[in-house]
């Protein structure tokens, strides 16, 4: 079952869950998604961006094609203001921050991405702090730019990694049952010109 959080003519917003594709990929195995199963009862739904199966929250879907050119436009053009809520490994020391590390694919070690100031693309992230534990900081995270997993890459590389996650944090995250990352908010200008403003409350 797919949560509807928000539709209209154009657009359809859904709150993806941890442990399911955004869209399918090209096995047989990866052939269930989230796009695959809203196309059951809405047919031509095109997937505007995508989150890593891992992560939960706002995921945004075209019923057309001029709605997906107007929409896709507005992520290609960084006018679309995102927002994360993310729980990391330790406690992070300043009340906010920027993460400025370029990323690139390590290839050998797919689909894992990695630091590279050889060859790795711009990324920016934006952190505030919302709490502290004992061992956790929990996190508002505010990507600039749409790096694959650029959150999970940029907090494991100053020394946080997201709880839960597999590939980039420690060995007893694999006992967890998910990537406590979760995509909070989300605000885009409509075709319309209306500006639109979207929100998940994370699970954890």
């Amino acid at each position: 079952m797919i949560d509807i959080l928000y539709e209209d003519a154009d657009l359809l917003a859904i709150e993806k869950p941890a442990g399911l594709l955004s869209v399918p990929g090209r096995t047989a195995e990866k052939k269930d998604s989230v796009q695959t199963r809203l196309r059951g009862e809405h047919p031509g739904l095109t997937a505007i961006h995508r989150l890593d199966m891992a992560t939960s929250g706002l995921l945004l879907f075209a019923r057309h094609k001029t709605a997906e050119r107007h929409y896709k436009g507005c992520f290609e053009r960084r006018e679309v203001q995102k927002s994360y809520l993310a729980v990391c490994h330790g406690r992070v020391e300043n009340e906010d921050g920027r993460i400025d590390l370029p990323l690139c694919g390590d290839w050998p070690n797919r689909p894992r991405q990695i630091v590279s100031h050889a060859s790795g693309k711009a990324a920016l992230t934006d952190y505030r702090v919302r709490a502290r534990g004992r061992n956790t900081s929990r996190l508002a995270l505010f990507p600039q730019t749409g790096r694959s997993h650029q959150l999970r890459v940029h907090l494991a590389a100053i020394g946080h990694p997201i709880v839960g996650d597999e590939l980039y944090a420690y060995p007893d995250d694999r006992r967890l049952p998910r990537l406590l990352l979760h995509a909070v908010a989300l605000e885009i200008r409509t075709p319309q010109g209306q500006l639109l403003r979207l929100e998940s409350p994370a699970p954890f």
